[in-house]
């Protein structure tokens, strides 16, 4: 890394970047002013102009937020500090010109709870500089910050809403940063992959983007009515001692409420709504109309249907292995139960057994979770984006080093898309895997995210049709790539 700044300038001021391995990069960009004391819980207000040249070369706050559930999984992030001001972007740019490449902005996952765009796990500019890309990673508002609902206090979508901003910022400055307006692809993966389905199912994102990568998206889980979230939100203030008589007293005493009361209380909350085999997220973005997974798949390939978005859309092998790692003694009636109640067939975890012969009840219950909540739905997403004639190219991850526990579990892909490996060189998942494989295999992927991004086409390396619905052809993402058939009757015959 170099010393050496770059300067862009925008409608709002000049910016102060730094050049990192032929990329200059932007880091805590404003793009709404802070959501702090009395706009705790309102919606994103426009950015401040500044004075002068304002330095971008260090990142700003991530959201208040507790460790993550994960990290025994995936380690521990290098966080920058928590703070309420954290609706920023990190850019990342070959050259600050008029050339107009295309952009791809990054919506991170974490259960909606944790994480932030800014953290060096998804670090752009290696995407940047090989696609000859514009990147952006978005922070946004967690947790009950970002989706507390309740009546005269906030509408259970402030993290949306961030989202939306982040967007229209795009829209507003990229230019200034040798980026194309008209060139948006959004990405996400986990939550961020389901806040991309809210904003194609909601409409609002319109003409904000042209192309979406949804990796790993949990879209049978739909969001949340306002009925369950008045629940989830009426609790919360039971757990921090606020009276509910009246909504300006409640919001005047969650406003001398510190981030980290907040976030115990939430976690308190998030312990007692939990239940084995099931993702029961405290706060998640409220929408009445979307909170059945069939209305929510079927609203989401509408928008995309309508606005002529094309995806890629995928899951990993076994998605589930993340959630159910710290699983000892699980009772066998339990994991009876949660495949009666997924599969509706009480033979069901036996005809599991025969896809994973020797292994442990845990293994088959992580199966049937990353079915049901991940690779299913993701089909169903793909039939019904094909009804409202989108494209979308299908994929699943199955690689994963050899003798891992984790196997190909939910965010194994990620470093692959971004080449950020030395990011992750301490993180579980990865441990013991093959350099030369690992360097292979984000190439590949790299090639066919970068041809999505740039051109609409992800097989310009490795052939990779659209899908259909009659062959359900599938690429298949592991120590030998190509694509395959009807994953769907995976599900249909185990169960």
């Amino acid at each position: 890394m170099t010393n050496d700044s770059c300067i862009a300038q925008t409608s709002l001021g000049s910016l102060q970047g730094v050049r990192r391995n032929d990329v200059i990069q932007f880091r805590g960009v404003p793009y709404a002013d802070a959501p702090e004391g009395e706009f705790r819980f309102s919606r994103p207000r426009h950015v401040s102009a500044w004075a002068g040249t304002r330095d971008a070369s260090s990142h700003g706050f991530i959201a208040p937020q507790p460790p993550s559930p994960l990290r025994q999984a995936i380690g521990e992030a290098s966080e920058p500090p928590q703070g309420e001001d954290c609706l920023s972007l990190t850019i990342s740019t070959p050259a600050i010109d008029q050339e107009k490449r295309p952009v791809v902005v990054w919506v991170h996952g974490g259960h909606y709870m944790t994480g932030a765009g800014s953290l060096d796990w998804y670090d752009g500019a290696e995407l940047a500089k090989d696609g000859n890309l514009v990147t952006v990673g978005v922070n946004y508002r967690l947790g009950a910050f970002g989706f507390l609902h309740y009546p005269g206090v906030s509408d259970g979508k402030m993290g949306i809403y961030d989202i939306l901003a982040a967007l229209q910022w795009v829209q507003d400055h990229i230019t200034c940063f040798g980026g194309d307006p008209d060139q948006v692809t959004i990405m996400g993966q986990s939550a961020g992959a389901h806040a991309i389905m809210c904003l194609l199912a909601t409409g609002e994102a319109r003409g904000l983007f042209r192309r979406a990568i949804l990796q790993s998206a949990p879209a049978s889980l739909a969001p949340m009515s306002e009925e369950k979230a008045c629940e989830h939100g009426s609790r919360l203030l039971e757990i921090l001692n606020v009276s509910q008589r009246d909504p300006q007293e409640i919001n005047a005493q969650l406003n001398t409420l510190s981030p980290a009361q907040i976030i115990q209380a939430s976690g308190k909350l998030a312990q007692e709504i939990a239940r084995f085999g099931q993702i029961s997220l405290p706060f998640m973005p409220v929408f009445d109309s979307l909170s059945t997974s069939d209305r929510f798949i079927e609203l989401a390939a509408k928008g995309a249907g309508e606005a002529g978005i094309d995806l890629i859309l995928g899951t990993n092998r076994e998605e589930a292995n993340i959630l159910l790692g710290n699983v000892k003694n699980l009772d066998p009636n339990l994991a009876n139960e949660r495949f009666v109640a997924l599969t509706g067939n009480e033979h069901a975890i036996e005809r599991y057994r025969l896809r994973r012969p020797g292994s442990a009840t845990i293994a088959l219950v992580s199966d049937l979770i990353t079915d049901y909540l991940f690779l299913l739905p993701a089909l169903r997403l793909a039939d019904e984006v094909h009804k409202a004639d989108s494209r979308a190219w299908i994929y699943q991850f199955d690689w994963a080093p050899l003798g891992s526990p984790f196997k190909a579990c939910h965010g194994i892909e990620l470093p692959f898309i971004f080449g950020n490996f030395e990011s992750y060189k301490d993180v579980p998942i990865l441990q013991g895997a093959d350099p030369e494989v690992v360097r292979d295999l984000t190439t590949v992927m790299r090639k066919a995210w970068i041809g999505f991004i740039q051109s609409g086409n992800p097989g310009v390396s490795v052939p990779w049709p659209a899908y259909e619905p009659v062959q359900r052809q599938t690429m298949r993402f592991s120590s030998i790539v190509g694509t395959v058939g009807d994953l769907a009757e995976i599900g249909r015959f185990y169960t």
